[in-house]
């Protein structure tokens, strides 16, 4: 694990959580994506090493819908950044970590998994690995 890749955000409306961010960073979004299989729209923001990504459910069913309509908008995970997702998912999982999925295709041109808060202080957590 080489460091925070970003800080992902609950919000329930992107360009105004948006404005927010680029007011309170100084900094506009470098990018925005939609992420249909995971039912987002994504805007990230970078700040030094690590970027803010700001995650809007494009659909009821979304985990981002989910999440807000049960704990409202707020921090929703931590990623990390690694070198080798496969091996670092394998050793977490032989470590006792929950997964959630497997690994698939995520926003910003990178592979992701999570592991379940359950299984992690409460806080769900992602790895990253940056695609080839």
């Amino acid at each position: 694990m080489r460091k925070i890749e970003h800080l992902g955000i609950a919000v329930k409306d992107i360009e105004q959580a948006n404005e927010t961010y680029s007011k309170l960073l100084g900094v506009k979004p470098y990018k925005q994506e939609a992420v249909e299989s995971e039912g987002v729209k994504t805007s990230f923001f970078m700040l030094g090493e690590s970027k803010i990504e700001l995650l809007e459910a494009t659909n009821a069913d979304s985990a981002i819908a989910k999440y807000i309509e049960k704990r409202g908008e707020g921090i929703h995970h931590i990623a990390i950044d690694v070198e080798d997702i496969q091996a670092e998912r394998q050793r977490l999982i032989d470590e006792g970590f929950q997964p959630i999925g497997d690994i698939k295709e995520g926003a910003d041109n990178k592979l992701i998994c999570f592991f379940h808060p359950k299984s992690t202080n409460g806080v769900l957590t992602e790895l990253c690995q940056e695609r080839p």
